[in-house]
């Protein structure tokens, strides 16, 4: 095995759960401002903003390359086209809303900018790695070349890389925003590998994700696909890794 290529978000950095602080943090917020229920506020507009990604008109273009509602409330979007300007333009008028119907929902008519705001503010200062991110990457730096392989907007993937500090550990960084083409499609993996200069039959894929990261490992023909496992930001699919993890710390052994 010569090349591992990582995924990013809850495989390096922590996502889903820092997102969830975030969305509590701005319920308190709307509990002291107006007296409403923050458990039941922060429920309703995690499953609230579900609904209207799914019913976004943006939501068939962003989610293949990775792009999420949760970034859509606090991430600045840099990628080029029509299709991003829709995105920037959905996200102006959801950020502030999502709030406002969680308000209505209890009754309150209320601004959902500081709220937005709050949230925003809350989840960029939560930003950070998974505890044993660094070792095991400093470990494995010494007998593989690594590359990081992320779906996601190139200018969001790339600005949380440089706050992880992780990022000169990579050999190679393909973020699928800039190439039109995201997890698990093989060509994404081909680009990734090409730029480390190593054949799928030499390379691994580790990530969370088993519809993106172990599917498109497969795909892609790779020697082997290393599922972890964050409990509780599970994505299940019809798809079997070669090998779970449930902590990166549990990675070198397999190497």
């Amino acid at each position: 095995m010569k090349a591992i290529l990582f995924d990013l978000d809850d495989t390096l950095v922590i996502d889903e759960a820092n997102s969830r602080k975030a969305m509590a943090a701005t319920a308190h917020l709307a509990a002291k401002l107006h007296g409403i229920e923050p458990e039941r506020f922060a429920l309703f507009a995690w499953e609230h903003a579900e609904e209207l990604w799914m019913g976004s008109p943006v939501e068939p273009f962003a989610t293949p390359l990775g792009i999420h509602w949760t970034e859509c409330l606090w991430v600045k979007f840099g990628g080029t086209g029509e299709d991003m300007d829709r995105v920037r333009q959905w996200q102006t008028e959801f950020c502030p809303r999502l709030f406002v119907d969680a308000l209505a929902e209890q009754g309150i008519t209320g601004d959902g900018v500081p709220l937005a705001a709050c949230y925003a503010r809350t989840r960029r200062e939560s930003q950070c790695n998974f505890a044993d991110a660094a070792e095991v990457l400093t470990t494995l730096k010494r007998t593989h070349r690594l590359g990081l392989l992320t779906n996601g907007d190139p200018l969001a993937q790339r600005a949380k890389l440089a706050t992880s500090g992780l990022e000169h550990f990579f050999d190679a960084v393909v973020v699928s925003g800039e190439h039109g083409i995201g997890k698990p499609d093989p060509r994404v993996f081909q680009i990734a590998l090409d730029a480390l200069q190593c054949p799928a039959s030499e390379a691994a894929m580790v990530g969370n994700s088993l519809a993106r990261d172990i599917l498109g490992a497969h795909n892609a023909h790779l020697a082997r696909a290393i599922w972890l496992q964050i409990s509780g930001a599970e994505e299940f699919a019809d798809t079997v890794p070669d090998a779970t993890i449930t902590r990166l710390s549990e990675l070198p052994a397999l190497f």
